[in-house]
């Protein structure tokens, strides 16, 4: 479930203000849209967080074997392009991009996109808005994203490129070029 607190536009959290209030409420998810709108997520049912923990730890194997970048769980947020902060079930940002940030951005939320993004579909999610939050993803420059819609047991891959992939659960999905030799298949690990 989201909550969303709306704003006058002179009352708007500047990046430094959110940063503030996050940090003031620690046990909050808090994420800001591009219009400056506030959105309170409420903790995961078991289910959805046993499922994301299994997806979050593939990704984490792959990346200790190849050290390739940095992964983040649901609660590190990312300052995007169109003025949001966002943050995704997991995030994975290349070594690279990774050093090129001051140590005072890494202890902050990042002005990045990171490279690759999951978002898992929870029960009380609208998978719609799920869908417009993908393209929202990919508009700010992540570089592969994967919406995994526990309803419908498909992943809904985005591209770069503006291309939407749909895959089942039982199907070998893989990281391409952006997590090179990263595969799953979501049937042997989740939950339904």
């Amino acid at each position: 479930m989201i909550l969303s607190l709306h704003f006058p536009p002179k009352l708007r959290f500047s990046d430094e203000e959110l940063v503030a209030f996050c940090l003031a409420n620690p046990d909050l998810n808090v994420e800001r849209d591009e219009k400056g709108e506030i959105h309170l997520m409420s903790p995961a049912h078991g289910l959805t967080s046993a499922n994301n923990s299994e997806i979050l730890a593939e990704v984490t194997i792959w990346n200790r074997k190849t050290k390739s970048g940095k992964v983040f769980d649901s609660s590190g947020g990312f300052f995007l392009p169109d003025t949001s902060m966002r943050a995704p079930d997991v995030a994975w940002v290349s070594i690279e991009r990774w050093a090129a940030l001051s140590k005072q951005e890494k202890h902050s939320f990042p002005c990045l996109a990171p490279d690759f993004i999951i978002e898992l579909e929870s029960d009380t999610d609208s998978l719609p808005k799920l869908k417009s939050k993908m393209k929202k993803w990919i508009a700010n420059g992540v570089r592969l994203a994967w919406l995994i819609s526990m309803s419908q047991q498909k992943t809904y891959i985005y591209w770069a490129d503006g291309k939407v992939d749909k895959v089942a659960f039982s199907k070998k999905i893989s990281g391409a070029e952006v997590l090179s030799g990263f595969e799953v298949v979501l049937s042997d690990i989740f939950e339904i």
